[in-house]
């Protein structure tokens, strides 16, 4: 399974709204801005966000886009499921032999644990340098 970059990106637009989380709107304009990536692109991958109920939009003058629920009960996997899709390792799994299908099946599942118990809560806290509450990633 290969990420691109409307998974990542979708990440970066939730991780955005988590640390401005209470504090009101967000404009993906300047989500866009402070993550040097395109303003359009991130529009397109906003509505499927706002479609499976993780963002909510808010118009006017000073609208823009929050997080539909607390970033502690939105999970990356949440995201990712949206914009990739289901998390498929290898296709055609029933057709491998018993060892082989086994460790498929047990690398699908730790990616689908780590994504699954990753909030984004846990990743907006998350500083570049590790600061952050000794927070690990473990596949």
């Amino acid at each position: 399974m290969k990420i691109s970059t409307k998974g990542r990106y979708g990440l970066t637009i939730m991780i955005e709204l988590a640390k401005n989380f209470g504090e009101g709107p967000v404009s993906l304009k300047a989500i866009a801005q402070a993550n040097d990536l395109s303003e359009h692109y991130l529009e397109q991958l906003i509505a499927p966000l706002r479609n499976a109920g993780l963002v909510k939009s808010i118009r006017g003058a000073y609208g823009g886009y929050i997080l539909a629920n607390e970033p502690s009960k939105i999970t990356a996997g949440d995201v990712i499921r949206v914009l990739e899709g289901p998390i498929i390792l290898v296709e055609g799994i029933e057709d491998e032999e018993p060892a082989k299908k086994e460790l498929w099946i047990r690398i699908r599942d730790a990616i689908k644990n780590v994504l699954d118990n990753t909030t984004i809560e846990d990743l907006a806290n998350h500083t570049e340098y590790g600061e952050s509450d000794a927070y690990m990633f473990y596949i």
